[in-house]
This record gives C-alpha cells, sequence and structure tokens, in this order.
C-alpha cells in the first residue's frame, strides 16, 4: 500500500487554514452574543446557532483528521482565554464534544459516504462524547454543578443549529473541494 508523501507546505498550508477555523470559531459565537444581546435572546442564541460547530466541522470535513481534532480542541480554549466563553464550568465539555466533531468529520470525510451523512454521524459522535465524558463527571467524580439532563438540553436547544449545519456543511465542503 502506498503511502501519499505530504510536504512541509502542505503541512504549513493546514495549519494555517486550521488557525483560521479556530478564529471563526472564536469570533462567530461573539457575534452570535452580540446579536443575541441585541434581539433580546441573550446566549440563547449562541446555544441555538451552536456557531462554534461549523468551523470545527469544516476544518475536519476539508483538511483531514488532524487538523478537525486540533481545531476543536484549540477553539473553546482560545476562546476562554480570550473572552471567558464557554465558562469554566463547560470549558472541558465543550473541549471533548468539538475535538470529537473535528476528528470525526475528517475520519469520516475520507469514506464514501454522502455527505449529509458525514455531517449527521458527526453530530451524533459529538453529542455521545459530551454525554459520555458529562457521564463520567457526574457520576465517576461526583461533580453535580451540571445535570446530566444539559445533553438533551443541549440538543433541543440546538435543533436550529443542528439543521444549519446540514444545510450549510456538505455546500461549503463541496465548494471549497471542487
Amino acid at each position: 500500500m502506498k503511502t501519499k508523501a505530504i510536504s512541509v507546505s502542505d503541512i504549513r498550508r493546514k495549519a494555517l487554514l486550521t488557525a483560521l477555523m479556530v478564529s471563526v470559531a472564536v469570533i462567530l459565537p461573539q457575534i452570535c452574543h452580540l446579536l443575541g444581546g441585541q434581539l433580546g435572546y441573550g446566549s440563547r442564541l449562541g446555544e441555538m446557532l451552536l456557531p462554534m460547530h461549523l468551523p470545527v466541522m469544516l476544518a475536519g470535513m476539508l483538511w483531514g483528521p488532524w487538523a478537525g481534532l486540533a481545531c476543536g480542541l484549540l477553539s473553546p480554549i482560545v476562546s476562554f482565554a480570550l473572552t471567558g466563553m464557554p465558562g469554566v464550568a463547560l470549558l472541558p465539555f465543550m473541549t471533548v464534544e468539538l475535538a470529537v466533531y473535528g476528528l470525526s468529520a475528517g475520519l469520516l470525510s475520507k469514506t464514501n459516504l454522502p455527505t449529509l451523512l458525514q455531517v449527521a454521524l458527526t453530530q451524533v459522535s459529538g453529542r455521545l462524547a459530551r454525554a459520555a465524558v458529562l457521564a463520567v463527571a457526574i457520576y465517576g467524580f461526583g461533580f453535580d454543578r451540571l445535570p446530566i439532563s444539559v445533553v438533551w438540553t443541549s440538543i433541543t436547544a440546538g435543533v436550529v443549529g443542528i439543521v444549519i449545519q446540514w444545510a450549510v456543511l456538505p455546500l461549503a465542503a463541496r465548494e471549497v473541494k471542487e
């Protein structure tokens, strides 16, 4: 089995593009919070639209599992460092969830599955990872600041964002790949 040699310039390009996606993942929630405040939704607009998820999943879909994983790991950490969001209680859970989104999107992009199915499977994998980490935190470490029901609440609150991902990600991936 032949493996394709990866050039240094290709690694630099992917690293730069991943850093760009991390920046987008930090900026989009800020826009949502600003608009949410103006429209009377407050932080609920970000919970509804899931703005960090799009650039993380897109990074994985376009540049592979390692770029997606890096984007997913770095986005919430950089956002927290610069803006204080997500809050410290949510940071580890969002970091794991987004890392799994990026990794899954990258791994699934290597398959022949329809792009919409890739997005749906990525969404399921990230939510399952978040649920698992929450369960370990709650039942394994007695972390009682977040109930496990937050997983279901985040799914129902984020339905609009999930649908946006179904619409935007396949189109964006196709446009950029062509």
